[in-house]
């Protein structure tokens, strides 16, 4: 008996493909009969959480019999008050993801169309087929940024989401808040449009930001954001979503009970306690991918401006021989088939590693870059 013949399904759940993490270094090692291998697959902060964090989750763990606050509503006031917003304009989930997963569950019908550039974020086209809705991917400019005039001519009367992901997961390339600007202008006020910026804290400050400079101006925006990446809270699962009060009421109305468990609240309350060690750390990070990035040049690759904490290597046709034979030597990287490979940007000596093994790998995959 397979697993679609238990219970009757719907029809698009079972047809659904499941959406596929980052591999992890135990599962590569596994595979390939290996030891030592690294993950940088997840673009996971390579940095333990600070310790007043951990101690914080340590003592709100003592509290675990009861649950979390439901709206999770420190941490929404915390927010509110960092962001120079009320804290109606603001809603916490279980991760960014959590949040895209609302919207679509609150604003899209069967039949309605989603449009975002592609490629990105790979549930977006998931969650619109949950909902039976159709995905209108947009190409990639040729510098892997947004065709912002594509994207405004891909609307339709259908049409109820637009998602753009800034810093662009797995590109790495960013919108300013101009770019943004111009196509909101241009797209009616009943379709929302999502700015997802998970990558936010690596942005140069030059693109702008949009919860300042664009939200006090258009009512059908949204800003996701997360704790999990520059904050080093991936398995905790908590981000947030800024925006109009009305939308946000509309989101909090598909907010899964208890979504945010009352560890995540404690530490994201924790981390907002200590930005400045955690802009440090960020930091760290953006000098290892400028440090990786050189090193990639001299050896004869060409890339996108990166403002996420990852690299994007485009290698077309040859993106699962070079990923595989990465793995092989212990370098577990995000392969996106026919397009390129995505290397999180680690500790210092893992991307040594991944620069050593990929010119092995290269070698054997096929030369050009």
């Amino acid at each position: 008996m397979t697993e679609s013949t238990i219970g009757r399904p719907r029809t698009v759940v079972a047809n659904l493909p499941s959406y596929r993490p980052g591999k992890g270094a135990t599962q590569a090692e596994a595979e390939h009969g290996i030891t030592g291998a690294i993950k940088l697959a997840s673009n996971e902060n390579p940095m333990a959480p600070l310790d007043p964090i951990i101690a914080a989750i340590t003592e709100a763990a003592a509290g675990v019999n009861r649950y979390g606050d439901h709206r999770a509503t420190s941490v929404r006031e915390a927010l509110a008050n960092r962001l120079g917003v009320s804290s109606d304009q603001v809603t916490v989930g279980n991760g960014s993801s959590g949040i895209l997963q609302q919207l679509y569950l609150s604003y899209v019908d069967p039949g309605d169309e989603v449009v975002f550039p592609w490629r990105s974020f790979e549930v977006y086209p998931v969650f619109a087929r949950l909902m039976n809705g159709v995905s209108l991917q947009v190409p990639l400019a040729a510098d892997l940024g947004f065709d912002i005039d594509a994207l405004v001519a891909a609307v339709s009367d259908r049409t109820k989401l637009i998602i753009l992901a800034t810093p662009n997961n797995p590109t790495g390339t960013a919108s300013t808040t101009t770019e943004l600007r111009s196509l909101l202008n241009q797209v009616p006020e009943h379709v929302v449009v999502c700015v997802d910026e998970a990558y936010r804290e690596f942005l140069d400050p030059g693109f702008g930001d949009p919860v300042t400079e664009l939200l006090p101006d258009f009512a059908n925006l949204i800003v996701t954001r997360t704790f999990s990446k520059a904050h080093g809270l991936a398995g905790l699962r908590v981000g947030y979503g800024i925006g109009h009060p009305e939308l946000i009421a509309t989101v909090d109305k598909t907010l899964l009970p208890f979504a945010v468990n009352a560890l995540a609240q404690a530490a994201a309350l924790a981390a907002l306690d200590h930005e400045p060690a955690i802009g440090e750390r960020v930091q760290a990070i953006l000098a290892e991918r400028a440090r990786v990035e050189v090193e990639l040049a001299a050896a004869g690759w060409r890339f996108p401006n990166h403002q996420g904490n990852f690299v994007w290597l485009a290698l077309g046709e040859r993106t699962d021989a070079v990923a595989f034979e990465l793995e092989r030597r212990g370098v577990v990287v995000r392969p996106f088939s026919g397009d390129g490979i995505r290397i999180t940007i680690g500790a210092a000596e893992e991307n040594d590693r991944f620069l050593a093994a990929l010119a092995e790998a290269v070698g054997v995959a096929g030369s050009g870059s």
